[in-house]
């Protein structure tokens, strides 16, 4: 039976924390918000409105809770996306690609729907607070998506002609 090694060459990338550095700090700053409005929130928070007035309510630990464990989960998502891809660098070709690049985007990526998580604790927790309602959920949301398809647009742009760049200047020499 033959034995295939596999040699992982040393310029495959390792794991560094700036591939998942936006989902780390929307967590963080989850935690910080909460910690801050814990004290200042009703034992019944009111997390669904309707016509500007609230018509649902959740017990303090349930709402933060239910609000916690997204940000929890898409943390982890980053972190374990990052992690699967790094995993099949030994595949990747020896020359300088465009996954290196992609990395950061992949595991950051994640913090868009955080942002929107983040936004709407925030917005309840200072409506609950002071009785001061933020913009439109839906305003916030659309404008983060909005953002994320350019943002996002114009780097898979410059890395495609990046890899095209390359693709070229292979096929010459």
């Amino acid at each position: 039976m033959d034995v295939i090694n596999v040699n992982i060459p040393d310029n495959k990338p390792i794991f560094r924390w700036v591939f998942i550095v936006l989902p780390l700090v929307l967590l963080l700053l989850s935690l910080i918000l909460t910690a801050i409005f814990y004290q200042q929130l009703p034992d019944r928070v009111a997390y669904h409105f309707q016509d500007s007035l609230p018509d649902k309510w959740l017990g303090r630990g349930a709402f933060i809770t239910w609000l916690l464990i997204p940000q929890v989960f898409f943390t982890l998502l980053a972190f374990i996306v990052v992690r699967v891809v790094l995993l099949s660098a030994r595949y990747w070709p020896t020359d300088n690609t465009p996954m290196k690049r992609i990395l950061p985007v992949m595991g950051n990526m994640v913090a868009l729907p955080q942002i929107i998580i983040t936004f709407t604790m925030l917005d309840i927790f200072l409506y609950n607070a002071y009785q001061v309602k933020l913009v439109p959920v839906w305003v916030f949301a659309l404008a983060i998506m909005i953002l994320g398809v350019v943002v996002l647009g114009v780097f898979f742009v410059q890395t495609i002609r990046q890899a095209r760049r390359q693709h070229v200047k292979t096929h010459q020499e």
